[in-house]
């Protein structure tokens, strides 16, 4: 049968169930012309007679009620489902899909969705740790959180967090047996821990910066990780110098685990943005997660 007698099908069904051209008219917005019409193409395609009409009444026939009860059940059945789809609209469900790094997911990502997903059982967050400069689109993301200059230009990006600031820190056992850097220029003289970046597999610069002076310093030493989770933990093992995010480290700072050096030449830069393609997909679902995410900046 071709794909737009499935519509004729609709209004066989209808007319069946209420035994009425004129109530099922009056239900499906038509006129009864039309109705029997349809019904009529119908019949001539299937070369059976489906309805027997009369002044008073509409029945089925044999094959009119065999041709329901296989097809209104089905009829129903795809209604409630697009019924239930077009729920999608008002009520947040689904899975939205978010790529970031490690320290975003940690301090931002979990914190602030694990708050409110509790009341949206029907909300689904799938979070994937990644380094890289995702193409959020061809890898079929819903958002991409990254820091502010990393954000592609054509993307809708929305700040989540206040700026952030770097820190170099290594544990006082370290600093036993190595002289404090006090200038760029001496970490060339230290283990310093390095991290591996998925874009074209190169080391993460230390990006430093006093006084307007800008110097990225390639660091070298033993270790060399691809998260910062890693990174802190080499730190607080005497491994070597550590540049992680600041909120990372602060406590371990502060229990004396670490120490920090070169805290002038580590300046605020911006903080992360959750970006987007467009508005214009935006979903239920996807405005609780941004709202969330753009909470307590």
């Amino acid at each position: 049968m071709a794909r737009e007698n499935f519509n004729d099908l609709q209004v066989f069904v209808t007319v069946a169930r209420e035994r009425s051209f004129t109530r099922a008219a009056a239900q499906l917005g038509v006129s009864q012309s039309a109705l029997s019409h349809t019904v009529r193409g119908l019949e001539e395609r299937l070369g059976v007679r489906l309805l027997t009409r009369t002044t008073r009444s509409v029945s089925m026939t044999e094959a009119g009620e065999r041709l329901y009860d296989t097809v209104a059940p089905r009829m129903q059945e795809i209604e409630a489902e697009v019924a239930a789809i077009s729920e999608y609209r008002d009520r947040p469900a689904g899975t939205i899909r978010i790529t970031t790094a490690e320290h975003a997911a940690n301090t931002i990502v979990w914190p602030r969705l694990s708050a409110v997903l509790p009341a949206y059982p029907d909300l689904r967050v799938e979070l994937t740790i990644d380094y890289g400069l995702a193409d959020i689109v061809a890898q079929r993301y819903d958002i991409g959180i990254r820091l502010g200059g990393r954000v592609a230009k054509d993307m809708i990006a929305v700040p989540i967090s206040p700026p952030q600031r770097m820190a170099i820190v290594a544990s006082p056992a370290y600093f036993a047996t190595h002289t404090a850097p006090q200038v760029p220029a001496d970490l060339a003289a230290h283990n310093c821990i390095g991290m591996r970046l998925p874009t074209h597999g190169g080391l993460m610069v230390w990006d430093l910066e006093k006084d307007g002076e800008e110097v990225n310093v390639r660091v070298d030493g033993q270790w060399t990780f691809n998260g910062s989770s890693a990174i802190r933990r080499a730190a607080l093992a005497g491994a070597g110098l550590a540049y992680l995010p600041e909120d990372m480290v602060l406590e371990d700072i502060a229990a004396g685990a670490l120490r920090r050096v070169m805290p002038d030449w580590c300046d605020p830069f911006d903080g992360y943005y959750a970006y987007y393609p467009s508005r214009r997909q935006s979903s239920s679902a996807m405005r609780v997660v941004i709202e969330a995410l753009r909470a307590e900046r």
